[in-house]
């Protein structure tokens, strides 16, 4: 069963405005499929609104929606007006994500609680609302990070918090397997985005561009590919948590 041809497919994409979002809303778009692009507040809408431009400069058909996942009801909300424009949902995308860089004993309660809540709690209720909303044989895919697999402090309630990520993915592709639906986590290294450099000092920097068998960063357009992949012919791949770090991190 092969299923590389995206035209006409409707994908959603939760922080799908800018970075690594951004590229795989015009990478879907210039493939022929229809994109719901997810953007968090006012800060990003100018992003949003870029990449819907770019989209329908490409001749794709594009839908904005704005709204704090954290409040759970967004997410059931999104999903519905995102069928109501489009009629279905048939890739469902949550790239979205909260690093905290700080050590254990200085991290607040407020802070465990905000990170919990963007990078676990979003990431459950997303995939409950996936697989309750996308097409028979859809697939379901979340970002996460390749500290899962490694051994150091400074970010415990970043990694702690995605972690739950891998049991959901392994719980939901079992429980959604009998309607064909595939459910992955991908776990890029550091990215070469501003998304990683707001927490890193310059040598922190230096060392993760190093820490890489590959060497530097990750690309986001070395991981755009794998995600349309695992969400087309991939689809085979399920329960899965992919790490795709250059060397960063292994198990």
């Amino acid at each position: 069963m092969t299923t590389h041809n995206v035209k006409g497919k409707v994908v959603l994409i939760a922080g799908g405005a800018k970075n690594l979002g951004g590229l795989l809303s015009r990478n879907f778009a210039a493939k022929g499929a229809k994109v719901a692009i997810h953007y968090n507040s006012e800060s990003t809408k100018e992003d949003a609104e870029k990449t819907l431009d770019d989209i329908c400069t490409l001749g794709a058909e594009g839908f904005l929606y704005q709204a704090d996942l954290t409040k759970i009801e967004n997410i059931s909300k999104m999903f519905s007006e995102v069928k109501t424009k489009f009629g279905s949902i048939d890739i469902a995308i949550n790239t979205v994500g909260m690093v905290l860089k700080k050590t254990f004993l200085d991290t607040t309660e407020k802070e465990y609680d905000d990170m919990f809540n963007i990078n676990s709690k979003v990431a459950y209720f997303f995939i409950q609302e996936a697989g309750k909303n996308v097409s028979n044989g859809g697939k379901i895919c979340t970002i996460v990070t390749s500290l899962l697999a490694a051994y150091t402090g400074l970010y415990s309630t970043y990694a702690g918090a995605k972690a739950p990520v891998e049991h959901f993915t392994r719980m939901a592709s079992k429980e959604f397997g009998n309607r064909t639906i595939s459910v992955t986590a991908v776990a890029p290294g550091p990215m070469d985005t501003p998304f990683f450099y707001g927490q890193e000092s310059d040598d922190a920097v230096a060392y993760h561009k190093s820490a890489s068998a590959l060497g530097g960063l990750t690309n986001i357009k070395d991981i755009a590919p794998l995600i349309e992949f695992l969400v087309t012919d991939g689809w085979w791949i399920t329960g899965q948590t992919i790490f795709a770090n250059g060397g960063y991190t292994t198990r």
